[in-house]
């Protein structure tokens, strides 16, 4: 294995790390809500506060991208990210646990742009349109450790366990940055002031050729989180009544689909090019695959098709599934802004991407937990859908028009 494979992948520690962390809740949100002392929609609220303290740090982590070096940014972001993770697994109250997500967000603010950014500068353009799915791939597979495995660990222990192995997980990805990530730091000019950087990665989502992607990704991670991050967990088991290790092993279909998911749109992205179509097609289909999950719930549209109180969890397991591969398709819109810009500017435009990556995430999951209280899971899930239709819909008719 090169020296740039090797970096890139061991980059990608602190994105499984990143996943792993912030999708506990989906399988542990019972447990958690009972020693927490809070309401489902009191859970939503509080790990809502992952994705804003997320968003919040993105624009530092793109100018110290480029000013610093990814080596410098990963240690010191999985550092801060593992104290979250110490905190987490220590909360008694909802505000420990708050203060605990606001540390994991600020956290795994960079978890991915580390080795997205790096691979931009190391490799052509087409080969980081494929890698770029490879790193999605194994990033998501901290979403297998909270799926099947963290059911498990919750019902021989607690939910805290999820946090403490989450932490040795950020140490061990430190002594392997520090160990097999080259230190080179990138050739910028002189900076012009923090304020100015700020300014340029704002700027960054204005431009003609950014505007379109920034208002797509807006909702699309959103879902992610949303489905398999926080409410597939409560729909499993409160909605369609399936126990916890059930719960999980749907959940884990559904991560496997997630893994395979981005590494398979990076080939078919170099193989048919259109990454636009690409990008609105599979995310208008995700936002239907919700509302089709949805109806085959207790008196939903399907169930009441079928003539049953509702559709049994191979309804959901195929959903779910079928929901991974297309969402995943998300990570071709890191290859239309990687076009878009210059290499030296590539971590500010892709940081500025994944602002508002996580910024959507943080406004659709507090919508969701205000739908439900209104309409239960159920209402959840279907705000995440009307987020990808919405968004998709303003991605298509803001694209640029060739000449």
């Amino acid at each position: 294995m090169n020296p740039v494979t090797t970096a890139i992948l061991v980059l990608c520690l602190g994105h499984v790390f990143s996943n792993a962390v912030r999708t506990i809740p989906a399988i542990a949100a019972d447990v958690l809500q009972r020693d927490l002392g809070v309401t489902a929609e009191g859970l939503a609220q509080i790990t809502s506060a992952f994705p804003f303290a997320f968003a919040a740090v993105m624009i530092p982590v793109g100018i110290g991208l480029d000013r610093y070096g990814v080596k410098a940014v990963s240690l010191t972001l999985l550092t801060v990210a593992g104290c979250g993770a110490a905190l987490g697994a220590m909360a008694t109250g909802p505000y420990s646990m708050l203060a605990a997500q606001i540390v994991l967000g600020a956290g795994c603010s960079g978890m991915l742009m580390c080795p997205i950014t790096f691979a931009a500068r190391a490799l052509s353009t087409s080969r980081f349109a494929l890698w770029s799915g490879i790193i999605q791939a194994v990033g998501n597979t901290g979403m297998l450790l909270s799926a099947s495995p963290l059911a498990l660990l919750v019902e021989v222990t607690d939910w805290r366990a999820g946090y403490w192995s989450c932490l040795m997980l950020a140490l061990f990805a430190i002594a392997a940055v520090a160990l097999l990530v080259p230190a080179a730091r990138p050739e910028a000019p002189p900076s012009r002031g923090l304020l100015a950087d700020m300014r340029e990665v704002l700027g960054m989502t204005r431009l003609p050729r950014l505007r379109a992607v920034m208002v797509f990704v807006f909702a699309s991670f959103a879902a992610v989180l949303g489905v398999r991050g926080l409410w597939g967990g409560p729909w499993l088991m409160e909605v369609k009544g399936l126990d916890r290790i059930a719960a999980g092993n749907i959940l884990l279909a559904c991560t496997v689909a997630l893994t395979i998911g981005p590494a398979l749109a990076g080939w078919v992205l170099r193989r048919f090019g259109h990454g636009a179509m690409l990008l609105a097609g599979s995310h208008l289909l995700s936002a239907l695959l919700i509302l089709l999950l949805v109806a085959g719930g207790p008196g939903g549209l399907a169930s009441r098709a079928f003539g049953v109180a509702m559709l049994p969890p191979s309804w959901d397991v195929a959903l779910l599934v079928l929901f991974g591969l297309l969402i995943s398709f998300q990570i071709i819109a890191f290859s239309l802004v990687r076009e878009a810009v210059p290499p030296a500017q590539a971590g500010r435009a892709l940081s500025a991407a994944n602002l508002f990556y996580f910024l959507g995430a943080a406004v659709l999951q507090m919508v969701s937990g205000a739908m439900a209280s209104v309409g239960g899971v159920s209402a959840a899930l279907a705000s995440f859908a009307a987020g990808l239709a919405i968004c998709t819909t303003g991605f298509l008719l803001l694209l640029p028009r060739r000449g």
